[in-house]
């Protein structure tokens, strides 16, 4: 890919990568205590690049992230409630 698809990258993109990147972070810490706020951010960054995704018509990021979107939704319920 060349630059000229890079150009228009906005500041909700970089809170994204970077609630993506803190979610990761939480979760791999041992502390099981903090795992539920791990995933609820995982929940937020998957929802803002299922809408990049959308956005941008890149399909196979957009059924990706989608899918995690369904996984993290299922693992804060597990933590939360079970």
């Amino acid at each position: 890919m060349k630059i000229r698809y890079y150009k228009n990258i906005n500041g909700a993109r970089w809170i994204g990568f970077g609630l993506a990147m803190l979610s990761v972070f939480i979760l791999s810490s041992a502390n099981i205590a903090t795992q539920w706020v791990g995933w609820s951010l995982s929940v937020v960054s998957c929802v803002m690049w299922v809408y990049f995704g959308y956005k941008d018509r890149d399909w196979a990021r957009t059924l990706m992230e989608s899918m995690y979107l369904v996984m993290s939704m299922r693992a804060t319920y597990n933590w939360l409630l079970i």
